[in-house]
């Protein structure tokens, strides 16, 4: 995957943003005066949270499914995912008319689970801690002569992912430095690609938990290394390793990769709750802790800030808002 004429471009971003076309929301780009003030710059927060299912997964897919040929729409797709991706393949599964079958781990947020029922798709259950999702997916994919959809590490997924970086500049032009919640890479490496394009000289910052920092050791190395299942409240990013396609691109077009404690991320939920009104997801809030994590360096500049997600049981985020 090192030959970069082989990855995808802003031009497959583009191309993305027209399939999603009446399809995807145009999530608000929403400024908070307070927040401007902490920060001592100008912040644009765009809110993935609004996207349909909750969260921007929807984007890549949507755009990943409709591109299959009738013949693969028919024979139907599988993925496998904590929640967002689940539902976002569940949801564009039954939009298209395609059958679905997604593989999720038993301790997954009785949230995601009901809406991934909801949207139609057949669930199957495993193990976070001791079965591989990857392999159950292949083989259920391999038996059934199923598309396997995975999560980041595809360049349809990414390239939806990158429209909502795309929506972000056209409404607010070019910035400073842009901050995106990362996992597996899908998000960022979609946003960096077009970022390059429309704001060249924009930092670009992927954010980790610090207990899952798998990214920030892979640029360390120079590889892709694997963790274990991180412990973090930010389930959205407990990924092992990065996508190999999706390296690539973080490794030539990003700045640098932020890490945020799980403290952090509860108080920029509670600053999205009580200050803007807003249910954010806790791997939803990774972007904006990190960017009053770097506050200083950011001094008079105009920054973005990604929200992913706002898919949390309500439940768990009372527990986790009444924790400080």
């Amino acid at each position: 995957m090192h030959d970069a004429s082989a990855l995808p471009t802003f031009e497959d971003v583009l191309a993305a943003a027209v399939r999603l076309q009446g399809h995807a929301h145009r999530t608000p780009v929403l400024q908070s005066r307070t927040l401007n003030a902490q920060l001592g710059a100008q912040a644009f927060i765009k809110c993935e949270n609004f996207q349909r299912m909750g969260a921007f997964k929807f984007r890549g897919g949507f755009n990943a499914l409709s591109r299959l040929t009738p013949a693969e729409r028919r024979a139907g797709v599988v993925a496998y995912s904590s929640g967002n991706h689940a539902q976002a393949v569940a949801l564009s599964a039954q939009i298209l008319d395609i059958p679905a079958t997604i593989v999720m781990p038993h301790d997954a947020s009785p949230a995601k689970l009901a809406a991934t029922r909801g949207y139609g798709a057949t669930v199957v259950g495993y193990d976070r801690y001791t079965d591989d999702a990857l392999a159950i997916a292949q083989g259920l994919a391999a038996e059934h002569g199923m598309r396997f959809i995975p999560p980041f590490d595809h360049p349809d997924v990414l390239s939806g992912q990158g429209t909502a970086a795309l929506e972000l500049f056209q409404e607010v032009g070019e910035l400073d430095a842009l901050f995106v919640c990362l996992g597996g890479g899908g998000l960022l490496s979609g946003s960096a690609l077009t970022a390059k394009a429309l704001s060249p000289t924009c930092k670009i910052y992927g954010v980790e938990p610090e207990a899952g920092n798998d990214v920030q050791q892979s640029l360390q190395q120079g590889q892709r290394v694997r963790i274990a299942t991180p412990v973090t409240i930010a389930d959205g990013a407990q990924t092992p390793m990065v996508g190999e396609i999706t390296f690539e691109i973080i490794r030539r077009l990003v700045d640098g990769v932020h890490t945020v404690t799980d403290a952090q991320l509860v108080q920029s939920m509670r600053f999205y709750a009580e200050r803007m009104k807003m249910v954010v997801e806790p791997t939803g809030c990774l972007s904006l802790a990190a960017a009053i994590q770097a506050s200083e360096q950011l001094q008079g500049q105009r920054v973005g800030i990604i929200v992913s997600g706002g898919n949390v049981d309500l439940g768990r985020f009372a527990q986790l808002l009444s924790q400080g």
